[in-house]
């Protein structure tokens, strides 16, 4: 029997202690299925970029459990975390986070550095990624001279680049029109649906539900009872 792509157990980040504790996730339980892709819905403040950061082994819980692919993040080393990270996790950034000197191939290829893939094969993958998401003709421009949808397009090619199974985006149309944030979240959920990958998407925005399986809410740090859109 296979794993599922996501089980979190009691989840829960406290900052501070005493008295000036503050509770931005508590005992959060969620399961993503294998190519679901997933919507978590939150006012600012609700604990979204908190819950998405353990999720991506960028923070590390007070208490509870993460697996990934059955993989219980609390049971690797610094450095192993570090390189599951890079392997088997890819990440949508709301501001994009591309290297302003590296072209659009080569926001996707520096990830080699980090990667096990051999160089070769990722930049095998990068090519076919970018002509996939419309951007063979700009591979050589510099992030300053691709429009916002184009520099969203190449976050989503960096993300998939070295073939994670687990895609996390934050707030994806943050800097985007409505038209041009449909097309982005439309893309990405049939990228994710194509490549059997499994992803959450941290959003306020509740246009965008649609084009996923399943929306969770998290309030004060809370998780609610999940939904089909």
């Amino acid at each position: 029997m296979s794993q599922r792509a996501l089980d979190l157990n009691g989840l829960t980040k406290v900052y501070g202690d005493g008295h000036t504790a503050v509770t931005a996730v508590d005992d959060a339980d969620l399961h993503l299925d294998d190519n679901e892709f997933m919507a978590l819905l939150g006012p600012s403040g609700s604990g979204k970029t908190t819950l998405i950061s353990m999720i991506g082994a960028l923070l590390t819980p007070t208490e509870g459990t993460i697996k990934i692919g059955g993989q219980d993040l609390s049971e690797l080393s610094k450095r192993e975390r570090t390189r599951f990270r890079a392997n088997r996790i890819g990440f949508v950034f709301q501001s994009f986070n591309l290297v302003p000197f590296l072209t659009a191939r080569e926001n996707l290829t520096v990830m080699s550095s980090i990667s096990d893939a051999p160089r070769r094969d990722l930049e095998e993958r990068a090519d076919q990624l970018l002509e996939d998401l419309g951007l063979a003709e700009r591979r050589d421009n510099l992030p300053e001279q691709l429009s916002g949808g184009e520099r969203q397009r190449v976050a989503i090619g960096r993300a998939l680049v070295t073939d994670p199974d687990l895609i996390l985006v934050d707030e994806p149309t943050a800097s985007l029109d409505t038209e041009l944030g449909t097309a982005v979240v439309k893309m990405l959920a049939s990228e994710i649906k194509s490549r059997k990958k499994s992803g959450i998407m941290v959003t306020h925005d509740l246009r965008m539900v649609e084009f996923t399986d399943r929306t969770v809410e998290i309030v004060d740090g809370r998780l609610q009872a999940g939904s089909t859109p």
